[in-house]
């Protein structure tokens, strides 16, 4: 049985956890309590839900495997061929079916992708306990199928649409649509119709006065402007640098050449110019021989 901290921690006000899991635990709990005043078998019965959690819909029903695998079974929303059984094989199962309605984005969500259907699901429990856990189907005559209610969704969209299958696991399974608003699966569980997200809208301009086209060849401009300052200050100082360096030469040049030359003296000629005289003579004449014609 369902203890009392679970059916509180779902039912009563602020305290919504939104667990699937013990969602379905408080569908068990009402459906066994539903077959526990409907004895007739075969009969889909409504389950009554706190007032809490209105706007779902449970309903359950019991029948034998033999009758399961004999005909199979329809419901408003899960259509179930012949030729299927449980596994592990029981005599007697129940059948709870649930509809979160408004209620399913709530516990289910899918990356990427939006609700457009209700979530529907399914589970298959001994109907001795239903409590003690749900057993799994093997289909071999056909596949389930799943009608999705409602469906919010455009005709342009059709071809973008899939159905998913939530695992106890927390995991997603995609599947096909076979039609407008069918969805086939050999498994228990819950499924959706989903569309992946459209893609976001273009951006707005910066602001009316100034498209973004605009903005843009501002934008290039101002880097246009700023690499040619810093390209005129990297010639400037490459510029200066070269000038320093050949002054530099050229004073080194004309100390090394004062040098090796030999100072001379200097007269002056009307006593206001004066110019360089040689004081002596460096080389000293002399006859290549001595005997002069």
């Amino acid at each position: 049985m369902v203890s009392l901290s679970l059916l509180s921690s779902i039912v009563c006000g602020s305290s919504v956890r939104y667990d699937p899991k013990e969602l379905n635990a408080l569908f068990r709990y009402y459906a066994n309590r539903t077959l526990s005043n409907h004895r007739r078998a075969g009969t889909l019965s409504q389950v009554s839900l706190p007032s809490n959690v209105s706007g779902m819909e449970v309903s359950v029903v019991r029948l034998r495997s033999s009758n399961l695998w004999g005909r199979g079974i329809d419901s408003k929303y899960v259509k179930i061929p012949p030729s299927v059984r449980t596994l592990p094989y029981v005599k007697r199962l129940a059948i709870v079916y649930d509809n979160l309605g408004n209620w399913s984005s709530k516990y289910y969500h899918v990356p990427g992708h939006s609700l457009v259907s209700p979530v529907i699901g399914f589970e298959v429990y001994n109907y001795t306990d239903l409590m003690v856990g749900n057993s799994t189907l093997n289909v071999t005559g056909g596949s389930i199928s799943i009608r999705f209610p409602y469906l919010k969704t455009k005709e342009n969209n059709l071809t973008r649409l899939k159905c998913v299958r939530f695992r106890n696991n927390g995991s997603v399974e995609f599947k096909n649509v076979t039609e407008r608003d069918v969805c086939v699966t050999e498994s228990t569980g819950h499924f959706c119709a989903v569309i992946p997200y459209s893609s976001p809208p273009p951006p707005l301009p910066l602001s009316p006065s100034m498209p973004e086209k605009n903005m843009s060849i501002w934008k290039w401009w101002v880097i246009e402007f700023a690499l040619g300052a810093v390209g005129l200050v990297v010639s400037v100082s490459v510029g200066v640098t070269v000038l320093r360096w050949w002054r530099k030469r050229k004073i080194k040049d004309t100390e090394k050449e004062s040098d090796s030359s030999v100072a001379l003296d200097t007269l002056w000629v009307r006593e206001d110019h004066k110019m360089p005289c040689a004081s002596m003579i460096r080389t000293q004449p002399a006859l290549e021989h001595d005997y002069a014609p």
